[in-house]
């Protein structure tokens, strides 16, 4: 299935889910795969990277800065690195699409290089504000301007007189702006530390250890030298969570389904949606733990039943903040109430999650009450009905999955960015059981 079979208007009409089936690489992952590559000494080989439009942009970026990247072909790409020192200016402003995590973390880079560089967007992503990493990379030094008001990119970026390490102490847990002030403090004079006031995603702390580069761990705190060098390795990018998630939670839902989804990646900083599924009382087994390049990875089986609606503990919200839509269908179809609060970082993604989850649910019959910082679901049945997932990706395919559990079809309107994040969905969901087309007229 490729991006140009990937329409905005899906009609989904459940299915029997069943069977095994693997999903495209780690989203988070394959964005780092190809910046820390392209800054080490050497070649460095990568599989399993996911050629979705968000990590293309990343990619894109690089090859824009001078560096060659040969790939993707078939999830495999050849990085020859060109060393903390070798990128180049950008002719043009970089393009990150939708892809918040490209614009974040390339801004952290970005300040420590001698050149000047902005970084611009799609609609969607100049409207989210950039304010949380700015203020950091400020304060080391970076010199970061917000062309658009309250923060919100384009962002331009100018030479810095030379970064400083700091001590950041976060306001609220964040991996994408831990990751740029660490990948600014790569560059600095001194330490760099930052602190979580819960925990986020490591995949970058465990990334750079994989090429080589020294962190210190201290509890909540992370901490690491500027002036050191980052040295080419081979890399094997575990299935994204994320996208699994969708499955995972359509299996769930239906009485009697067994699927199997092979090759996951269970970070544990990555797992509250898994977390939250077993304490609703899914059917979910964990088989073949192994490790590729320090990530953990499993098969993970999982048979339908029925589920329970919970308050979700607030540790497990910032492991989980990309998988709520497709959690919210999982508390719409379970039986009793789901609180979720702690969430505010959810009406600033792609879009306003809470609300726009919100208004779709209740478009297919189910009491759902916004918070300023999470929702109250009531389960009940599912109807169908027509839905927009305003252009979200991960809205889209929440909407779909809950055909699986709905008394008639569900189209979903505003899902052509499907392909920003999962280009293979509706191939996947077929195998999967899912019934499950785009509509061209």
């Amino acid at each position: 299935m490729t991006s140009s079979d990937q329409e905005d208007r899906l009609v989904a009409r459940g299915g029997r889910i069943g069977g095994t089936v693997a999903v495209a690489g780690d989203k988070s992952i394959s964005h780092r795969a190809v910046m820390f590559g392209a800054l080490a000494e050497g070649v460095s080989h990568v599989e399993g990277f996911l050629a979705g439009e968000d990590c293309l942009a990343t990619l894109a970026a690089f090859r824009a800065m001078g560096v060659r990247i040969e790939g993707p072909e078939d999830g495999r790409l050849v990085i020859h690195g060109v060393g903390m020192d070798g990128l180049r200016a950008p002719e043009a402003p970089l393009d990150m699409g939708n892809s918040g995590t490209s614009m974040r973390l390339l801004a952290g880079l970005l300040a420590a290089q001698p050149f000047a560089a902005e970084l611009t967007g799609d609609a969607s992503l100049c409207n989210r504000p950039m304010g949380r990493v700015a203020e950091p990379l400020g304060s080391m030094g970076a010199r970061i301007t917000a062309l658009e008001e309250g923060g919100r990119p384009p962002l331009r970026v100018a030479p810095a007189e030379g970064l400083r390490g700091i001590r950041y102490d976060l306001p609220v847990a964040s991996a994408q702006v831990k990751s740029a002030v660490l990948l600014a403090g790569l560059y600095a004079e001194g330490e760099t530390c930052v602190t979580e006031p819960a925990p986020t995603r490591d995949h970058t702390e465990r990334m750079l250890a994989a090429f080589g580069y020294p962190l210190r761990q201290e509890g909540a705190t992370v901490c690491l030298e500027g002036g050191g060098r980052l040295r080419a390795a081979d890399l094997t990018i575990p299935g994204d969570l994320s996208s699994a998630a969708f499955f995972l939670v359509a299996a769930a839902l239906q009485p009697g389904s067994d699927l199997t989804l092979e090759g996951v990646g269970i970070n544990p900083t990555r797992r509250g949606a898994l977390d939250i599924l077993l304490a609703m009382g899914a059917g979910i087994e964990v088989r073949n733990e192994r490790t590729y390049g320090g990530e953990p990875v499993a098969d993970l089986r999982v048979r339908g039943g029925e589920l329970e609606g919970i308050e979700i503990p607030e540790h497990l919200v910032p492991l989980a903040i990309d998988e709520f839509p497709v959690l919210f269908v999982a508390a719409a179809a379970a039986r009793g109430r789901t609180v979720l609060r702690g969430a505010a970082e959810l009406r600033i993604k792609e879009s306003d999650r809470i609300q726009v989850m919100a208004d779709g649910l209740r478009a297919l019959g189910i009491a759902a009450e916004p918070l300023e910082d999470g929702i109250v679901i009531d389960g009940g049945p599912i109807g169908g009905g027509t839905v927009d997932a305003h252009g979200d990706h991960r809205v889209a395919m929440a909407f779909a999955v809950a055909s699986v559990a709905a008394s008639a079809p569900i189209t979903v309107t505003g899902a052509a960015a499907i392909r920003t994040s999962f280009p293979d969905f509706l191939a996947v969901a077929r195998s999967a059981g899912l019934e499950i087309e785009a509509d061209k007229d």
